[in-house]
Parts: structure tokens; C-alpha cells; sequence
């Protein structure tokens, strides 16, 4: 005989089903998509782009005008950059703070009138705090004031392309005329990595040393999705909050902009449904180039008067437009120009990783001959303003053949005071390390490598770069032979 159910049993199995019923209800909400939350804003906008090839997987009001905030930033380190490349400035050089600069809102590093701030500090500061100040310091030693520094921004904007983005200020607090676009900010977040490979490593510090205070990055998407290697947040509030996301995994490269969103979780949480759902379909090789190709400023004179024992007119290098294969080759370390004459026959085209495999993985690729039939320059061992004569590349590496390199800049001075930085910096891993330049012939222009010799073996030179790119030097090892 059936037991009938008690008024305890009947009222256990009634709230069982009602939480049950709550917790459905909860699941089906966490897994809507992020998109919901942010779409019905009117400041919405987002773009995902095949950061190889240019093509665009996934876009709403990507080319409608919006307030770039803090994304602002992204320029005032473009130009920054600019300026290390050309060898107007170094990491070291120091940069005055104005009691304008110092008197800008938070977010900020608390600088004080009169005193400086390096390069590097300046890079760091708005990579992880995007400090305001250290924005309005940028803008003004680089163009004298910061209305002229926005000039210089906007003009190099419409360069690369971005023709709907026009800068008012170094830092992206509120300004009616300071406008961009998704597709503008994508642009320039492709084009900081392809122009400036070198310097493109900041992005991803997590947290920056600033005497003695510690300061993290404000962006959660680093470490959160594998592959994700910056870019930058931003919110003021009229745009809501806007991210930059590049992500590189294996062979696929993809930039992803959301902007307006309602919270920082709601904007980050979208922007890791769109990477997760777009980078399946990212190519795996490269074609031709998406951004404009890197030119360097023309203006800038502000800068020499700033930096003793420059000239009061430096002379900028020029950089002809590069083809994937030589900027793959060059970001990687390689001799671009002559790996490539080297590897690339007649009847087949080696391109992107390709060009890159084969270049670092020949002995003579160091010292092939170059397209237009002259033997590769000789690297010179030097420092700062105390250069040796020219010495064959064996005899300077000598029997190891194991050499790292941090950078490669068309400026030599540049090169030269990059290895002594970073010979300083880099204590014993250093200590016996031999640093030297190394012209390199890329068409019409001349390179100059940046590297370190004397390594014994793969694990010492494997060794020495995980300590420079913990200093956040870009560092590759290198097999001579």
C-alpha cells in the first residue's frame, strides 16, 4: 500500500522545483550573448578584423563616430614610437613635466611640475594606468604644446588611413571634437604592431614598477584568453567603455575594438565572446600589407632642443614601403633584404612564415649577398660613441654562434644606445655578452641590428632573453651556425 505524501514531503519537492526552476532561469542568462548587453546603447560599436589579411569578420556601426577616450592613447605611443625609431629620442631620454601636465584628472602617476619622466616611464605609465599626466608630458616635449602634438596626431591619423578620426588632446578626456571609429582604432592597432614590432611588448606588461609603486595593467583580457597581447581600455562618459583587443595565436593575428560599453565586465565578457567566435575564422597566412606602410614624422623639432648633444635639426630616416615577407622577417629578427634573396627562388614565392622559418634557420643568412649584388655589411661591435673597427661576423661570434637581438632600427646611434640600456639592465645575464651592430642592406634602406654576442649555448641565449623581455626589450636568439 502506497504511503500518501506528507505536508513536509509536498513542500520539499515545491521548492526543489522552484530553485530548480531559478537556477534554469539563471543559466539561460549567463549564456546569452554579452552582445544583448551592449547592442541596445547607442554608443555601441564593434569590429573583429583578420589582422592578416585586412578583411572584416564582424561589424555593427564600425564606421560610425564615437569618443576613442583613453584609446586616445594608442596614438600618443604611435608617435612616440615614431620618435624612438628614428633615433630622435631613446628609452632614456628625459621628458620635463609642465604644471599643465601635472594638473590633469586622474587616472594619473601624481607627476610634479618641474620634474621629468623618462621615455620608458612615459610608455609604461600609459600602457598600465593610462596616466593622463604622462599623456599631456608625451604630447607636449614631442610637439611643443599639446593642441600641436593633436595636429600632428590627427595628420598622421588620415596617413594610416583612419579618415574619420580626428585628436584634440594626448590623452582622451572629454573633447566634443575628438572623435574616431572601430574600424579607425583597428586600424591603428594593426598598425603598432606591424610598424613598431620592437616596442609592440609594452602592451602586454602586466604591471610597471614606478618608484616603488606598483602599478597594474587595467587590461583584464591579458591572461584571460590565450593568444590576447593588448591592447587598450578607455572610458570617459560619453563613450562608455571602449577596448582594443589584439590577439596573436600561432599564425593567426586578430584585432577586435568594442566600444560604448555599459561596464567594464559587460565590454570585457563581449569582447571574449567575440575573440572565441571569430578566431576560428582568422587566415593562417598573410597577404598583402593591411595599413599603410611606416613612414616616418616630419615634425617633432621640439624634441632636439630637449635632447643634449642633439642637433637642433635631425634629419629623419626614410623606410620605403616593405612587403610582408621583409616585415615578418624584420620583426622576427632576420635578415629581411637578403634572407629573402636567399631563400626565394624563381618559380616559388616563400611568404610570411615561411620566409621567416627559412631565414632564421640558415647560417648564411647573416651574410648573403644582398639583391643588388654587394656582399652584406660586417657587423661592428660598439657602444655608445666608441665604436671598434668592422670585424667578420665568425670571428665576433666566435665558436658559439649563439646571438640574441632586441631590436632593428634605421637609426645606428639608436641601436647602439638601445644595447647599452639594456647591457645595463640586464645584470649577469649580460655580464660576458658582447654587444655589436649589424648593417643590414633592406632595398633602399639600411637597417641596423641591434644584438648581443658570446652566448655558449641555445639554453644561454634562451636564458639572457627571458631576462631582457622581462625588462620589456623584444628578444630573439639567434643560431649563427
Amino acid at each position: 500500500m502506497l504511503k500518501a505524501p506528507s505536508r513536509i514531503d509536498l513542500l520539499t519537492k515545491r521548492a526543489s522545483m522552484t530553485v530548480g526552476t531559478l537556477l534554469v532561469g539563471v543559466s539561460l542568462l549567463a549564456s546569452a550573448p554579452a552582445a544583448q548587453a551592449q547592442s541596445g546603447d547607442e554608443r555601441y560599436s564593434a569590429i573583429v578584423m583578420d589582422a592578416n589579411n585586412g578583411k572584416v569578420l564582424f561589424s555593427k556601426n564600425g564606421d560610425e563616430r564615437r569618443y576613442p577616450a583613453s584609446l586616445t592613447k594608442m596614438m600618443t605611443l604611435y608617435l612616440l614610437f615614431d620618435a624612438l625609431e628614428s633615433g630622435r629620442v631613446t628609452l632614456s631620454t628625459p621628458m620635463k613635466v609642465s604644471a599643465y601636465a601635472s594638473a590633469r584628472p586622474p587616472s594619473k602617476l601624481g607627476l610634479k611640475p618641474g620634474s621629468t619622466i623618462s621615455v620608458e616611464e612615459g610608455i609604461l605609465g600609459l600602457v598600465t594606468r593610462s596616466a593622463n599626466d604622462a599623456a599631456v608630458v608625451i604630447g607636449e616635449f614631442l610637439g611643443g604644446t599639446e593642441s600641436q602634438f593633436a595636429e600632428m596626431m590627427t595628420s598622421k591619423a588620415h596617413r594610416l588611413g583612419m579618415t574619420r578620426t580626428t585628436f584634440r588632446n594626448a590623452n582622451g578626456l572629454p573633447n566634443p571634437g575628438q572623435m574616431t571609429t572601430a574600424r579607425d582604432m583597428a586600424t591603428l592597432g594593426i598598425a603598432l604592431r606591424e610598424h613598431f614590432p620592437q616596442y609592440y611588448s609594452y602592451f602586454s606588461r602586466r604591471s610597471f614598477n614606478f618608484r616603488g609603486q606598483v602599478i597594474g595593467n587595467h587590461n583584464r583580457l591579458l591572461g584571460r584568453i590565450q593568444g590576447v597581447d593588448g591592447i587598450k581600455t578607455g572610458y570617459i562618459n560619453a563613450s562608455g567603455f571602449n577596448l582594443v583587443t589584439s590577439v596573436l595565436r600561432g599564425n593567426k593575428k586578430l584585432v577586435a575594438v568594442v566600444m560604448g560599453g555599459r561596464t567594464a565586465r559587460s565590454r570585457d565578457d563581449h569582447m571574449a565572446e567575440l575573440v572565441t567566435k571569430y578566431l576560428p575564422d582568422v587566415s593562417t597566412r598573410s597577404g598583402d600589407p593591411v595599413v599603410a606602410s611606416y613612414a616616418p614624422s616630419t615634425r617633432g623639432p621640439s624634441v632636439a632642443a630637449h635632447v643634449a648633444g642633439l642637433p637642433t635639426s635631425v634629419p629623419l630616416p626614410t623606410r620605403r614601403a616593405s612587403s610582408i615577407n621583409e616585415r615578418v622577417a624584420e620583426a622576427y629578427g632576420s635578415n629581411a633584404a637578403g634572407a629573402m634573396n636567399a631563400i626565394t627562388a624563381p618559380e616559388r614565392s616563400v611568404i610570411g612564415r615561411d620566409a621567416l622559418k627559412a631565414a632564421l634557420g640558415r647560417r648564411d643568412a647573416m651574410e648573403i649577398p644582398t639583391s643588388n649584388a654587394l656582399a652584406a655589411p660586417r657587423p661592428r661591435v660598439g657602444i655608445p660613441n666608441a665604436l671598434v673597427p668592422p670585424a667578420p661576423v665568425t670571428a665576433l661570434l666566435g665558436a658559439s654562434g649563439w646571438v640574441v637581438q632586441i631590436a632593428a632600427t634605421p637609426a645606428e646611434e639608436t641601436a647602439r644606445e638601445m644595447l647599452a640600456e639594456a647591457k645595463a639592465r640586464g645584470g649577469s645575464a649580460l655580464s660576458r655578452a658582447t654587444p655589436f651592430t649589424e648593417s643590414v642592406a633592406n632595398g633602399s634602406q639600411t637597417l641596423y641590428r641591434a644584438r648581443f654576442a658570446g652566448f655558449g649555448s641555445k639554453a644561454d641565449a634562451n636564458a639572457a632573453c627571458e631576462v631582457l623581455k622581462a625588462r620589456s626589450y623584444a628578444c630573439y636568439a639567434i643560431a649563427a651556425n
